[in-house]
This record gives C-alpha cells, structure tokens and sequence, in this order.
C-alpha cells in the first residue's frame, strides 16, 4: 500500500494557481475541489479552471465533483484531462454508468461517500472503482476539524477493498495533518488529501514530505 498526497488547490492562492501547482513537486496528485453552491453551499473551481492547470502543470489532476448533477458532468472533467475523476453517492443519479463513463475516456473512477453515509450498501459498486474517498470533514469548506468518527468506516471499507482484491485505492479528505494523517493510515487510508497543511505551510514541499513520513510510519 504506497502512499499518496495530494494536496488541495482549494488551500492554494487563486490567483496564482500555477504556480501554487509548481510549488508541490513531490506531489502524486493535486486535488481540485469543484464545488456549484448547490450539492455543497460554496463555489469554487470548474471546468476552464481544470484545463488551464491541465496546461500548466505535469501533475496529474484529482478531481473531486462535489456537485449536484456529476453524471452529466464528470465524463467532461475526464475529456479536460483530469487523471480521476470522482463523484459523490448522494448526488449521482446513475453511479455506473457514470463511474464506466469516466474510465472509458482513460480517467480513474472514484465515488465518494460524506461522513454519515455508509459505505456498506455501495459494497457492490466497488468493482466499478479505482478509487474511494471517504470525507473526514462535511464537504464545502476547506480549514475543518478532522471528524474521528470516521475512522471506524475508513477500517470497514479497508476490510471491504481486501473481500474484493484491494486494488482500489482508499482516499480521505478534510482535517488531514501531520497529527490525523497516521491515524488515518493506520485505519488502511493509502491517498490523503490535504489543503491548509500543505498550502498553509511556509514550504508547501517540505510539508508533503512530512506527511509522507508520518503516514509511512504509521502503515509500517
């Protein structure tokens, strides 16, 4: 189980979006937050956002939809250029099609579940993934106290991706920091997104190596 970061452009500084991107080499991803006031009650990014940075960095793009109609526009996120594309459960009218959409056009699916949606009943549509993301915050706002309340579901759906062959990988988001990032490895979390704890720090670099380490520490 390798680790990954990536750290959320909703953190970044807007204006400055690329070279916010090029601050992050180490980087395995950067997770773009598209958010319609609608699904979620804030605005953010959308898809000429996603193409320009698509442009500007050779980071691949983690792109998590939290918006109220996915199934019409997630495949277009992947056609952008995202390297994944996720959506919610709770938004999306026809998960599987959409989820097949996305990896026929050479994106990673991925679903992601809120914090007080279980992730028992979605144990079917797992061969469908390549990626789940838990939310360890209420999706909408970056800067939120981590929820430990999620760790008991990050365990289960750990158990959940071992019963199916664990080739997916298992994301979590929000109030992720050098502190909750081991207890989330610890609880099978192998993709970590993080905001304020990379963009907030005075070397976003440096940064992503300690939570690099620290996750590390904690799965070995």
């Amino acid at each position: 189980m390798a680790v990954q970061i990536s750290p959320s452009i909703l953190a970044a500084d807007f204006a400055r979006l690329a070279d916010e991107a090029a601050a992050v080499p180490n980087a395995d991803w950067l997770h773009v937050d598209v958010m319609d006031y609608h699904f979620v009650p804030n605005l953010t990014l959308g898809l000429p956002v996603v193409e320009a940075l698509r442009k500007a960095t050779d980071t691949p793009l983690d792109c998590h939809l939290m918006i109220a109609d996915p199934d019409r526009w997630a495949p277009q996120y992947a056609e952008a250029g995202a390297g994944s594309v996720t959506i919610h459960a709770e938004a999306a009218r026809a998960p599987i099609r959409t989820l097949r959409e996305i990896r026929s056009l050479g994106a990673r699916a991925g679903l992601a579940l809120n914090p007080a949606t279980a992730v028992e009943p979605y144990e079917d549509l797992l061969p469908e993934l390549d990626m789940l993301l838990l939310m360890t915050v209420e999706p909408g706002f970056g800067g939120q106290r981590f929820l430990d309340g999620v760790l008991p579901k990050v365990r289960r759906a750990r158990d959940l991706i071992a019963r199916h062959g664990g080739r997916i990988w298992l994301q979590v988001d929000g109030g992720v920091d050098a502190d909750t990032i081991e207890r989330c490895a610890e609880a099978g979390a192998d993709v970590f997104v993080a905001g304020s704890a990379v963009y907030g720090a005075s070397d976003p670099e440096a940064a992503i190596d300690k939570l690099r380490a620290a996750a590390d520490r904690a799965i070995s």
